[in-house]
């Protein structure tokens, strides 16, 4: 049997459960982006078509795991290594724009899901019924939006990807080693 304090953050080194929110989530961020891309250089046509469902459900997906990752965050936060002074602060609050634009864009594309007429159905299961009339109030937000924001979550991220590696190649820290469940040296 597993010891519960493997599960759970600590001060020398992120969890299992965190772990596994974290990694899983950025193999799906990868092949979200890579949809994304391929969307956005494919135009119209089958490619396109064929893609779009898939899109749509691993960004729902993405949803679900943020807004379970948050609250499984917020649960640890005290258990957790926090890195005191300046550069502390600009890594929680690039960690908020994180947080906070994984729930974002995700919304945006369900509350146009809501009010257009194709609806939205999660595995099968239908989240949102096509609209008779569409709903502008709902999807002019995600309309003018998502796109927009998924690029700069995109780039957030990519951002957070090159200061892991600063951390770990450069500064020579801990910060990678306890995302993988490594010990803190320290």
């Amino acid at each position: 049997m597993r010891n519960n304090s493997s599960l759970l953050d600590s001060v020398n080194r992120y969890g299992l459960i965190s772990r596994i929110f974290h990694w899983s989530m950025a193999v799906l961020f990868i092949l979200q982006f890579g949809i994304a891309i391929t969307l956005y250089l494919s135009g119209e046509g089958a490619l396109s078509d064929a893609l779009w469902p898939l899109h749509q459900q691993v960004g729902f997906t993405l949803f679900l795991l943020a807004f379970l990752r948050g609250i499984w965050g917020i649960l640890n936060i005290g258990r957790r290594h926090h890195t005191p002074g300046l550069s502390g602060k600009l890594a929680a609050a690039g960690h908020l724009v994180i947080y906070a634009l994984m729930l974002l864009v995700p919304l945006l594309a369900l509350m146009r899901a809501a009010g257009d007429q194709y609806g939205f159905s999660f595995l099968g299961v239908e989240i949102f019924t096509p609209a008779v009339v569409e709903n502008t109030a709902l999807t002019a937000p995600g309309n003018a939006a998502h796109s927009l924001l998924g690029w700069v979550l995109l780039v957030v991220i990519a951002g957070h990807v090159v200061m892991a590696m600063l951390h770990h190649f450069v500064l020579g820290d801990d910060t990678f080693r306890r995302m993988i469940g490594q010990e803190s040296k320290r």
